[in-house]
């Protein structure tokens, strides 16, 4: 892994023709379609915890450490909550996502860029629908994206796991040879890749004080095709590929090429 300080240094250049032949956009949402310095997640991080503080009767910090503990061995609180306590997910996913979005301000670069990507536009997130339509609503980019993909639908199995991605995929018909991945935590890049996804990991200008390192670092590995920590940067020329392959008589143009 390389320091996110030296962010700059992380981001290779675009490879053309690499997402030429993309019809399905999918987005994470939490830390991938807007920045830190928005304090969406910190404040679901903190309503967690004192979700597991009332829960429990426990202090701050044992809350902490419980949520910590959930979070690595199942992949998120909810799904240790459930498979240790049987609790109504609904009750927890209304809680956690009562949340201040007046820090996160609208986007319309951002929702430029994916109006003008060819083809459909998902989100696949470990959230709730709710949470997702709200922070899309503020950003004023919901309505380009054609539906999205929650932790309800998935049965509450949180990504990275692969059963999440292949009922993704049935569900709203991609084909993952012809779709990219936008993901703000690399592990969660592993399955798309394995199936044929171009992956996009995108990490934060700045270091994130209120995430663990591990969760925003700029990883050179083979899953993770592109690094990014300029979102509607890397998308604008991707708006631009004129012709998809196996169009009669097309040529394909380069990303970021006129």
């Amino acid at each position: 892994m390389r320091n996110i300080a030296d962010t700059s240094a992380a981001i290779p250049p675009l490879a053309a023709g690499s997402f030429a032949h993309v019809e399905h956009w999918i987005f994470d949402l939490d830390n991938t379609l807007y920045s830190h310095e928005a304090r969406v997640w910190p404040q679901v991080d903190e309503r967690i915890t004192l979700f597991l503080a009332e829960l429990f009767g426990l202090d701050g910090l044992s809350s902490r450490a419980l949520q910590k503990y959930y979070y690595q061995r199942y992949g998120t609180t909810l799904k240790g909550l459930m498979e240790e306590h049987g609790i109504d997910p609904a009750d927890f996913l209304d809680f956690a996502h009562q949340i201040d979005l007046s820090l996160l301000d609208p986007n319309p670069e951002l929702g430029e860029a994916i109006a003008a990507l060819p083809g459909r536009k998902l989100i696949l997130t470990n959230g709730s629908r709710g949470h997702a339509e709200n922070v899309a609503g503020k950003l004023g980019i919901l309505h380009h994206f054609e539906d999205i993909f929650d932790i309800v639908e998935a049965g509450f199995l949180p990504k990275p796991e692969r059963a999440t991605y292949e009922h993704f995929l049935a569900r709203h018909a991609v084909d993952p040879a012809r779709a990219a991945m936008f993901e703000d935590i690399e592990k969660n890049l592993l399955v798309p890749s394995a199936l044929g996804m171009q992956t996009v990991l995108i990490v934060p200008k700045t270091p994130d004080p209120f995430r663990e390192s591990w969760e925003q670092a700029a990883v050179e590995a083979g899953h993770v095709h592109h690094v990014t920590a300029d979102l509607t940067g890397f998308l604008r020329p991707l708006g631009r590929l004129e012709e998809r392959p196996g169009k009669a008589g097309g040529t394909i143009a380069a990303p970021g090429v006129p």
